[in-house]
């Protein structure tokens, strides 16, 4: 029987029941999670896969999730990237974009917004050459 390739999506929150709560909503709908505490153990996986999306929380410990998505991009890891925030302001929205976010997704998670959002990144990823965000090559 031949087995099928799930997606990947890597999931970053320092909250534990945020983490298992997007990780079993997640695998519901078909993917595999990876989940990380904050930026620094997602950094330090040294084997983060190619082909996924990430879900990050703005608040995070250490670094904060723009910056671990600058960190990501400098090593050319070009996963496409949805925020998850609390009451987003224009300014973090603004930042966000600049930083390459496909998404803001603001918590709590009303109806299907996050599983929507990662259906689109994960869409939007294997449409393109250059991963969103990535450096030119």
């Amino acid at each position: 029987m031949p087995s099928t390739i799930r997606p990947v999506v890597l999931v970053v929150d320092d909250d534990a029941s945020v983490r298992a709560s997007l990780g079993f909503l997640l695998s519901i709908e078909g993917y595999t999670v990876k989940s990380y505490p904050d930026g620094v153990e997602l950094l330090a996986d040294a084997n983060v896969p190619t082909q996924g999306c990430l879900v990050i929380d703005l608040n995070l410990p250490r670094i904060d999730g723009i910056e671990l998505l600058r960190q990501l991009r400098a090593r050319r890891i070009g996963l496409p990237a949805i925020l998850i925030t609390s009451h987003p302001s224009t300014a973090l929205k603004e930042r966000a974009r600049a930083a390459g976010i496909l998404a803001i997704v603001e918590k709590p998670f009303l109806g299907t917004a996050l599983v929507d959002s990662v259906r689109i990144a994960l869409a939007d990823g294997r449409d393109r050459e250059t991963p969103i965000g990535a450096p030119p090559t």
